[in-house]
């Protein structure tokens, strides 16, 4: 079996992967699969000199906001791994993030919860009293509050994976996992 080594952007990103996979019956150490966490998308020239294209005989697979998905493609095109839509080299793009894909997918009304079940629904609710929030679509208040402390994209990572219903998945991430 081919070893997978997937690139994401961030640990977020890596714990939203493996848990959507782990719940979708993969095991990734049995399918030697490695979700590998950049530390941003403009790190991506230094992994592709790492694991190149086919360099190291194994699959390379990706997920990418959309805003970085320009620079993602550049350096796949130059790093010789092809020069297809992003998709068809296995990389997949998040509409704005990922953050983003969940609370669509999930809904406001499901991610709310899942902040109150973790018993910072006050928190979330001063978040959206502060000057700068108030105006904002509750959506873009929900992605500051997962984005703005440390930590906490990684933590609401993995519970809003394990808060989707059966058989919902952000689809770029649905599609990366299925890819394996």
């Amino acid at each position: 079996m081919q070893a997978t080594t997937v690139l994401v952007e961030g640990e977020s990103d890596r714990m939203a992967v493996e848990t959507l996979a782990l719940r979708l019956g993969h095991d990734l150490t049995a399918e030697r699969v490695t979700v590998v966490p950049m530390g941003g998308a403009t790190s991506i020239v230094h992994f592709l000199d790492h694991y190149g294209p086919d360099g190291a005989g194994h699959r390379l697979l990706g997920l990418c906001d959309a805003a970085e998905s320009r620079g993602i493609a550049r350096a796949l095109a130059r790093a010789g791994v092809g020069s297809g839509s992003l998709s068809e080299l296995g990389f997949h793009v998040c509409h704005a993030d990922l953050e983003d894909e969940l609370i669509r997918c999930l809904g406001v009304e499901g991610v709310l919860d899942v902040i109150a079940a973790q018993g910072e629904l006050a928190s979330f609710r001063i978040l959206q009293r502060q000057p700068s929030q108030r105006e904002r679509p509750i959506t873009a208040q929900l992605r500051r509050f997962l984005g703005g402390r440390s930590g906490n994209k990684v933590r609401y990572a993995r519970l809003l994976i394990d808060a989707l219903p059966a058989g919902h998945a952000p689809p770029p991430l649905d599609r990366l996992v299925s890819s394996f």
